[in-house]
């Protein structure tokens, strides 16, 4: 089975596809899609669906998994992820895919055993929890494979 996990955004979305059989999980693509401020909003958005397509045909997952959104202070922003998160939500269910939703919550819980765990401490346990085979820039990528965990550890093969 393969998960493709996504912590969606909009300046930066953070992407991990893992590969899980019945004894070992592996972690076999990670990394970020950045978009450009200067771009045009309907730029942005496009180069996002763009890329996503491109890691489903080239994976093919069998299960899409992604962090739900929470509204934050910052409310354009939020509006822009939620346009994204449907893109994804879309986009997956137009492949076949098997969409999952998992609160910030669910996934420090999952993984570190603490739903208020903080970034650090999800950044640690994911490397102890999956072998990263190179440097991770952003903390969206490790938002990512936490989901991949997540949706590893709850679902059934």
């Amino acid at each position: 089975m393969k998960i493709l996990g996504i912590d969606p955004g909009y300046g930066r979305l953070g992407y991990a596809v893992l590969e899980k059989n019945k004894s070992e999980e592996n972690l076999i693509d990670y990394s970020c899609v950045e978009t450009s401020p200067k771009q045009k909003h309907e730029e942005r958005i496009l180069k996002i669906a763009e890329k996503v397509e491109e890691m489903i045909k080239k994976h093919k997952p069998d299960i899409l998994c992604l962090e739900k959104l929470f509204i934050t202070k910052n409310q354009k922003t939020a509006m822009a992820v939620a346009e994204v998160r449907g893109i994804l939500i879309f986009l997956g269910t137009k492949n076949g895919i098997k969409i999952q939703e998992y609160t910030p919550l669910q996934v420090k819980a999952a993984v570190c055993g603490n739903g208020k765990a903080s970034k650090d401490q999800v950044e640690k346990m994911v490397k102890l929890l999956i072998k990263i085979r190179r440097p991770v820039k952003y903390d969206d990528t490790y938002d990512a494979i936490a989901l991949c965990l997540t949706a590893s550890a709850t679902i059934k093969i």
